[in-house]
């Protein structure tokens, strides 16, 4: 066994305490100094460690990688969200077939007072040929005894 391969899978307590809080913050939604997702780089930048020291860190690796298998990459503000998204994406197609609905209803109202409106100037067009019209031929008007 060489040096290397004695150092390989370990980092100093202080790195691997780092490295597990980093990633219980980022497992609870909860980051620090990241973004909040779910990644590699993420950890170590949560962690203030490098790159190297993290791909050192074997066991933490393995524990982040069981969960990110077991889980998925999905933080639980992100879960949270998804769900407030699909919600309102169910009521804005509720919403949507409302409108549509409302839609029709008024374009069968407006057909229905069009018909409505034509019907009634052809009525008032008839009533004022009737008014105008002069009786001729009839003698004079008598009056009827009271």
């Amino acid at each position: 066994m060489t040096a290397g391969d004695e150092t390989r899978g370990r980092v100093s307590t202080k790195s691997g305490a780092a490295l597990r809080a980093a990633m219980a913050r980022l497992l609870a939604g909860r980051p620090e100094r990241t973004d909040g997702r779910l990644t590699k780089e993420n950890l170590w930048r949560e962690a203030q460690v490098s790159r190297a020291t993290m791909n050192r860190a074997q066991e933490v690796l393995a524990e982040w990688d069981a969960h990110i298998a077991q889980h998925g990459k999905t933080t639980p503000r992100e879960a949270q969200r998804d769900t407030i998204i699909a919600d309102l994406r169910k009521k804005l197609t509720a919403k949507t077939q409302q409108c549509t609905h409302l839609e029709k209803q008024l374009q069968a109202a407006a057909v229905a007072i069009a018909a409505l409106h034509h019907d009634n100037e052809a009525l008032r067009d008839e009533l004022s040929e009737r008014a105008t019209t002069i009786v001729v031929g009839i003698g004079p008007q008598r009056r009827r005894p009271r």
